[in-house]
Parts: C-alpha cells; sequence; structure tokens
C-alpha cells in the first residue's frame, strides 16, 4: 500500500499543469515543494528501482499472486522513471558530473521521456490508486 500512496503523491508533482487546471489554490503547496523536488525526485527514483529489485527477488510471486507481482512491478516502475524525471538536474549535478558519457546517455533518456512526463504522472495516479486497491484484494501471506 505505501507504494501505491508514494506513487500518487509523486504523480501529483508530477503533473502540475493538471492540477493547476482543476484546482487553482494548489499553486502554493506546490511552489513550496519546488525547492525540494530535486532530492523528492531522487528519493523516488531510489525507492522505485528498489520496488524493481523486490518484484525481481520475490519472482516466485509470478505463480502465487501474478496479479500483484506484475502491479508492484509496473508501480516501481512509474515510480523510478517519475523519480528520475523529478530528480535530473540533481542526479546530474551529484551523480553524473565526474562521466561524461554517463551525462550524455542520461540526457538522452530524459529528452526521450520528458514530453510524456504528463501522461507518466497520470499513469502514476492510475497505477496508485491501484496499487492500494490490490493491495487489499492480492494479501501475500
Amino acid at each position: 500500500m505505501i507504494y501505491g500512496i508514494t506513487l500518487i503523491l509523486l504523480s501529483i508533482i508530477a503533473v502540475p499543469s493538471l492540477i493547476l487546471s482543476k484546482k487553482p489554490n494548489a499553486k502554493e503547496l506546490l511552489e513550496k515543494v519546488e525547492p525540494y523536488q530535486g532530492w523528492i525526485g531522487i528519493v523516488f527514483c531510489f525507492w522505485g528501482i528498489w520496488g524493481l529489485v523486490t518484484a525481481v527477488l520475490h519472482i516466485g510471486w509470478l505463480t502465487s499472486a501474478p496479479i500483484w507481482w506484475i502491479t508492484l512491478a509496473a508501480g516501481s516502475l512509474v515510480e523510478a522513471c517519475l523519480g528520475f524525471l523529478l530528480g535530473f538536474p540533481l542526479i546530474n549535478k551529484l551523480f553524473l558530473s565526474g562521466n561524461e558519457k554517463a551525462r550524455e546517455k542520461a540526457v538522452r533518456i530524459r529528452e526521450k521521456v520528458a514530453p510524456k512526463q504528463g501522461k507518466l504522472g497520470i499513469l502514476g495516479i492510475i497505477v496508485g490508486a491501484w496499487m492500494i486497491a490490490a493491495s487489499f484484494l492480492f494479501t501475500i501471506a
């Protein structure tokens, strides 16, 4: 359930234009979060990567709880991508400043994914809501 909640929160940060069109008073809250957006992105990127690692480590769930495993893997992938997009400037500054090839590759990846950030954010909200529902429907003992 925590993955679903965090994915929804990250998605809300990732699609501010969509939120502002629905609730104009949310602008102040989004402006308060903006200075921390890079750090939030890094944390969620690693959280999403950890979720993918968890999914791989529990590949046996494919036989006992395939819907939950696919949900966990999909949610973690969306979370890692959104985290990467939001934290890219800080990731670039902190981790890739010494390696020019890695920096160029990261820039190419971001250029491909950045135009889809809004759609990815909406997908994140949907997948996050499903993750919360699935955590109640498909418990793993």
